[in-house]
């Protein structure tokens, strides 16, 4: 960038061309009040009170919105400027409560900083009559306040919501002397379409937004946020022992100090008193509190009866990477199986299942900062910023630089408004869609040739399966007009680079590999990867989803994906870990309640997991768990599926332990001890340890995390290079293979990573849903997740705040359906499938075309996984939760 020189109060400084006076300035060290400026948002100039004089121009200019020249002179005080500055600053305090030292803000506040530094004339200000009347407060949000009366109208909350949340709840209500900060129709906040994020709070420079409950801190540590896969940096705040403020860290490369409403406000489960604080163990059908000694006994009793095939290990995506790597470990070396799985099961197993294939790596392949760089997104199967919000703010900021973005997803999610192209396909005909476009590419000779010929194979194979997927058979098979296929592919064939972003929409189908692969097709076709701001990206929903994948909580690879069926690879680990190790692959998720089901499994050991809710067809997991022999439950609270147990076992959350967390683009970040644990609770990978050592087990006898991260240094070459004094500050991205490698932003630059190093195309052809509407159950229902709650709720139910942002569960379901069932809004009815039924309000909207209707799974008083099917995708293992056939009836009826 050109430099220029520019001269201000009489200092001569070299600036960048295009710097406006007051970064200059303020870069500098030169103070030029100002009170409606921020520098995450375009600059306005509405207070008037960062005017300086620029020698050869009359009068005062604005130096928040003017830029340097060469050879500028710049005043930034004068007589007239003063007078300028005072006067504005007058009429602002006219209309402003003067109550500091009761104020959130005492201290913090510009408008203090500016009064003590311009000054104003106390008599003259006496004589000013106030010309605003006081107006309420809003308190009807749970988490923060706005007080019209401490307003200084300088539009930083406006902006906020406009140009970094892109929400645009709030706007200037009225005009003149009665210009407000207002919502739509000036209802309250709790009533607008408020995401209730916090920006506008976190950038309100006076007492206007201001939190609730928030304390100030003792002190203030730096984390990872528990909830969702974008992995956020977040300073907590600490004060006697108890969370009491989050702030995001701005140097973070992940959120760049953003949060959505859980990472700012949805922390307060850590303090909750419903917390696990003792042992408990089941006698006579009821839970009694037990030490530690007795619980650990009677585990380890139970378990050494259960060893081989009889153990079953659901390891969690919630616990750190040091937690999954000693709970696999504990698995395989100890009880002599590889039958350990997790939640990935249940959302991204097609994701790895399919990628691997493809591309040699499961993974996310780029980064989440190069979307903002990226000339085309385009969104399949994700609802971005509800299960993902920081995220979908990048993808926000790309489409304010000129992104193009193409949103595919049955129903009418909020990132369409901000599409170009929505394609809202039938939910289960993702293959067709893709396929679809591919033909149009190929068609119109759009594809790019010297990358296929380069870096792929199997491309012949792959063209031929395109006949079968002509333009109006696609149109008629997924709804979509034929016309809006081919605007879709030809601008992600063309608008470069394009980055395809996915997540369960795709995947949680019983053809989610075949998904994956059409996925990974259209990104080879198009050399749309291996490169910057491209590529496939799956968004892996838990904090540690990727994570535990990579410790190896999965049945058929060990940490690093290291196959278990390799003699080599089995040999390693051991000798590393000095034990004969089983050589079968394990069963997954789905297969050990088929097979507790049938008598083979005994024992289960369950990990911070809630599959009464979260497991498709969940009304089987009940009946199965009841068949088991002995079944352990570790988790921070007493959940839906704890009341199953035999023992259970009170763990750490994620704040009250150190570790590591793997977020979805692969990068390995630094979990700290916030708090101390309630009561007697363990970290997980310390009650793990105490069972094996009880077992007369070897080789658990760890002092930290960090000596578990140095065995997992040793083992997964991918991991080889992240030490925990590398990822103090902005953590590394595997694969890292030394102490010297810097990690990887993106995959695939210059190979794949499979055998020969060139990405596969794959033939594929369409497989309809397992279980399509009929006569008896006409409408198809899906699955999605709301912004305010996660997954099964344990965490964010405990919210009070959450909860009354999103108090029941709704079905959505379109009018034109409703009007046929003759059902009003909120109307109570039964929802119905083959497998059980469900009590629900109805939730009357356009969100989901006709005969679609969709439920979240948050709330256990509707288990919405008792109405889904298990129909298994063959490759991957996962039930078909996005796809089955409901009915809908008026709750005059019991539900049976």
């Amino acid at each position: 960038m050109e430099k220029v020189n520019v001269i201000i109060d009489g200092l001569n400084l070299i600036a960048k061309s295009g710097k406006t006076i007051l970064d200059v300035a303020t870069e500098n060290g030169i103070y030029i009040p100002n009170l409606c400026h921020h520098p995450d948002l375009i600059p306005t100039g509405n207070c008037r009170m960062c005017m300086v004089e620029v020698e050869g121009r009359r009068g005062q200019i604005i130096a928040c919105k003017t830029p340097v020249e060469d050879n500028m002179i710049i005043r930034t005080e004068s007589q007239d400027i003063s007078l300028i500055r005072q006067t504005t600053l007058e009429l602002i305090h006219s209309n402003h409560i003067q109550d500091c030292t009761n104020c959130h803000n005492n201290n913090q506040c510009k408008l203090q900083e500016v009064t003590a530094y311009v000054g104003v004339n106390e008599k003259r200000l006496n004589s000013l009559r106030r010309t605003k009347p006081l107006i309420e407060k809003d308190e009807s949000n749970p988490f923060f306040t706005l007080d019209h009366n401490k307003c200084i109208t300088c539009g930083i909350c406006i902006r906020t919501c406009n140009e970094v949340q892109g929400t645009n709840a709030l706007d200037y209500g009225y005009r003149g002397f009665e210009t407000v900060v207002s919502t739509f129709g000036n209802r309250s906040i709790k009533e607008s379409v408020c995401e209730s994020c916090g920006e506008c709070v976190v950038r309100c420079p006076v007492g206007a937004l201001y939190p609730k409950d928030e304390k100030l801190p003792t002190r203030e540590v730096k984390s990872v946020c528990v909830y969702c896969g974008v992995g956020c940096n977040i300073y907590f705040g600490i004060r006697d022992n108890k969370l009491v403020s989050a702030r995001g860290d701005r140097d973070s490369i992940v959120n760049k100090g953003r949060l959505c409403v859980k990472g700012r406000f949805g922390f307060n489960f850590v303090n909750h008193p419903e917390r696990l604080t003792k042992p408990l163990i089941k006698k006579n059908g009821e839970f009694t509190e037990a030490d530690w000694e007795e619980a650990l006994d009677l585990v380890a009793k139970k378990f050494a009866s259960s060893k081989g095939d009889k153990f079953a290990t659901l390891s969690s995506a919630k616990v750190p990477n040091e937690d999954n790597y000693v709970i696999q470990k504990f698995t395989r070396a100890v009880m002599g199986t590889n039958t350990v799985d997790h939640c990935a099961r249940l959302c991204h197993a097609p994701t790895v299942a399919g990628l691997v294939q493809s591309f040699g790596s499961g993974a996310m392949t780029n980064s989440i900062d190069e979307f903002t760089n990226a000339a085309t997104i385009f969104s399949i199967g994700s609802n971005t910023t509800a299960a993902h919000p920081i995220i979908g703010l990048h993808i926000k900021e790309a489409k304010r630089r000129g992104a193009k973005i193409i949103v595919a997803n049955p129903k009418e999610i909020d990132l369409c408004r901000f599409a170009d192209i929505h394609l809202q396909q039938l939910p289960g005909t993702d293959v067709v869609l893709l396929m679809g476009m591919m033909k149009v590419i190929v068609d119109e000779k759009l594809e790019d040739s010297g990358f296929i010929k380069n870096r792929c194979e199997d491309y012949d194979d792959f063209i031929e399966s395109l006949n079968k997927f002509d333009l109006d058979t696609c149109e008629k098979i997924t709804r979509v007009p034929k016309e809006k296929i081919v605007e879709a592919a030809r601008l992600y064939a063309t608008n470069k680079p394009s980055s395809l972003i996915f997540a369960m929409g795709i995947t949680q189908h019983s053809h989610g590999t075949d998904n994956v692969l059409a996925i990974s097709n259209l990104a080879q076709l198009t050399g749309s990867v291996g490169k910057e701001s491209s590529g496939v990206n799956p968004l892996r929903g838990q904090n540690n989803v990727q994570g535990a994948c990579d410790m190896g909580a999965l049945p058929n690879v060990y940490p690093g994906y290291q196959k278990v069926t390799v003699p080599e690879i089995q040999e390693k680990f051991e000798k590393y870990w000095d034990v004969e190790l089983n050589a079968d692959i394990g069963l997954t998720h789905t297969e050990i309640f088929d097979q507790i089901e049938k008598g083979q499994i005994k024992s289960l050991y369950q990990v911070g997991e809630n599959p009464v809710l979260s497991e498709a067809d969940a009304n089987h997991v009940k009946k199965v768990l009841d068949k088991l022999d002995f079944f352990v439950v570790q988790d921070i609270f007493f959940t839906e599926t704890a009341k199953y147990a035999d023992v259970i076992l009170p763990a750490t959350s994620f704040a009250e332990k150190e570790g590591t967390f793997t977020n979805t683009e692969r990068r390995v970040q630094r979990v700290r001890k916030l708090v101390d644990p309630p009561g007697e609770a363990r970290d997980d990978w310390q009650i793990t340890c105490g069972i094996a050592k009880k077992l007369g087990a070897t080789g658990f006898e760890f002092n930290s995390a960090e000596e578990i991260m140095d065995e997992i240094n040793e083992v997964a070459p991918i991991y080889g290079g992240i030490k925990y004094n590398r990822i103090e500050e902005l953590g590394l991205q595997w694969p890292c293979l030394d102490k010297n490698h810097p990690g990887t932003k993106f995959l695939h630059k210059d190979k794949f990573s499979r055998p020969g190093g060139k990405g596969r195309f794959f033939p594929i052809s369409y497989k309809a849903s397992a279980e399509l509407p009929d006569k008896e159950y006409p409408l198809i229902l899906t699955t999605d997740r709301s912004l305010y709650h996660f997954h099964t709720s344990t965490m964010s139910r405990r919210v009070k705040g959450l909860e009354l942002l999103n108090e029941e569960e709704l079905l959505l379901i379109n009018p034109r359906d409703a009007d046929k069932l003759n059902l009003k809004n909120e109307e109570l009815v039964t929802v119905k499938s083959r497998r059980g039924a469900v009590r629900v309000k109805t939730n009357i909207t356009e969100i989901c075309p006709k005969g679609v209707v969709s439920l979240t799974f948050h709330f256990h008083e509707t288990p919405t996984n008792e109405l889904t099917i298990c129909a298994i995708d063959p490759v991957s293992k996962i039930p078909e939760t996005k796809v089955c056939a409901i009915k809908i009836e008026k709750t005059d009826h019991n539900i049976k």
